[in-house]
């Protein structure tokens, strides 16, 4: 097995790489007791090798690799690539491009929601990977041949499946519904979360301005406090306890003493004070500086006959096409367009209007209908105009 664990290693492995077209990568890291992801190894292969990089060795730089990722003219390729691209965007502080993740592209190419990599590896590279170690501990050292052979099989058998992904997508004239979707993967935006935004992540039931107000500042107090000790969050504080004390608003260590899941040195201590710092702050803010409730996007009941047969439609146009039915149209985005034909969702809008959004309008207003198909085989749709 081939594992690089010096910088000079590394350069030479990045360089012959960089005449590649394309590389497959994978990463394994450790984030339970962290906040940001502990980067433990990466696999990295070209067409024709491969090798682990050992980002803990004491005499690596990684340097050559934040160069080779930067490289505008070498596609990198990842399977389900979110959590990668995290990693490589908080310690070089850019997104690998130009980009192609597998799994969004078996999303196009017919293979479903969601498609694992064992699932493709074994229908398009006729590989069976062995999964046994995925929660293995990276962060050991030594690494077993066992682990190395494991976590290289995750970037060579990706070859075989970029490569028949491609030609499918180049045969079906699919590559630019992909484009849209590696336009939001290559976003920043689409990996970095405002602390003054961490409160989303709670979705609170309660659309009271006012707590809604005081969730935001102790959720942006938590983020900053966990992301400056490189903590999990519920390490900080639990999000139960988070939602209690906005609800409470507490004024003093004593109010703040009454909310459940806080130890008494906690209440006492330095944490404590901030966070009736955060609550202090929150209340004295005006009223126009509240936060507006989350959307709740609820359906009119009259609405839900409609919503059940967008809902049939979508399925009977994503088999046709050949597409996963997540990709074209969330139940949030049905839920939208069963009330409003300009709704700002993207199955109204480029390939997914075309394969759905426009015969989602016709259903919806009786200009087609759906029936069953000759001899009983699904369903159709019929003109009612």
């Amino acid at each position: 097995m081939t594992i690089i664990a010096e910088t000079g290693a590394l350069a030479d492995f990045c360089r012959r790489l960089s005449h590649a077209d394309y590389i497959t990568i994978d990463t394994e890291f450790m984030r339970e007791k962290t906040f940001w992801p502990q980067l433990c190894l990466v696999q990295l292969a070209g067409p024709d090798e491969a090798a682990a990089i050992d980002p803990m060795a004491p005499e690596i730089d990684l340097s050559p690799l934040f160069e080779l990722l930067a490289n505008q003219a070498v596609l990198k390729v990842f399977h389900a690539a979110r959590q990668d691209v995290e990693i490589f965007l908080h310690l070089a502080g850019a997104v690998p491009k130009p980009l192609f993740d597998t799994q969004v592209a078996a999303m196009v190419c017919g293979f479903g929601d969601s498609a694992s990599y064992e699932t493709l590896a074994s229908q398009l590279a006729n590989a069976r990977i062995d999964k046994s170690l995925r929660f293995t501990d990276w962060s050991r050292r030594p690494l077993t041949d066992r682990q190395l052979h494991y976590a290289l099989s995750d970037v060579t058998h990706l070859r075989p499946v970029y490569e028949k992904l491609r030609k499918r997508l180049d045969k079906d004239g699919r590559a630019d519904w992909l484009s849209e979707e590696m336009a939001l993967l290559a976003d920043p935006s689409t990996y970095v979360v405002a602390p003054d935004e961490a409160w989303r992540r709670l979705k609170p039931r309660s659309t009271n301005p006012r707590f809604l107000a005081v969730l935001r500042g102790l959720a942006a107090w938590r983020e900053y406090e966990a992301q400056e000790r490189d903590v999990p969050r519920q390490r900080v504080i639990r999000d139960e306890s988070l939602v209690e004390i906005a609800a409470q608003a507490p004024q003093s260590t004593d109010d703040l003493s009454r909310s459940r899941g806080l130890s008494k040195s906690m209440v006492e201590g330095r944490h404590g004070a901030a966070i009736l710092e955060a609550v202090t702050q929150a209340l004295a803010l005006p009223e126009s500086a509240w936060p507006t409730p989350p959307d709740r996007n609820e359906v009119p009941r009259a609405a839900g006959p409609v919503v059940d047969l967008l809902k049939v439609l979508l399925k009977l146009k994503c088999d046709q096409h050949r597409v996963a039915q997540k990709l074209v149209a969330s139940s949030n985005d049905i839920d939208l367009i069963a009330v409003d034909d300009e709704a700002p969702v993207p199955a109204l809008q480029g390939w997914r209007r075309t394969i759905f959004g426009e015969d989602a309008l016709r259903l919806k207003h009786g200009r087609i209908g759906l029936a069953l198909a000759d001899k009983g085989a699904g369903l159709r749709l019929v003109p009612l105009e």
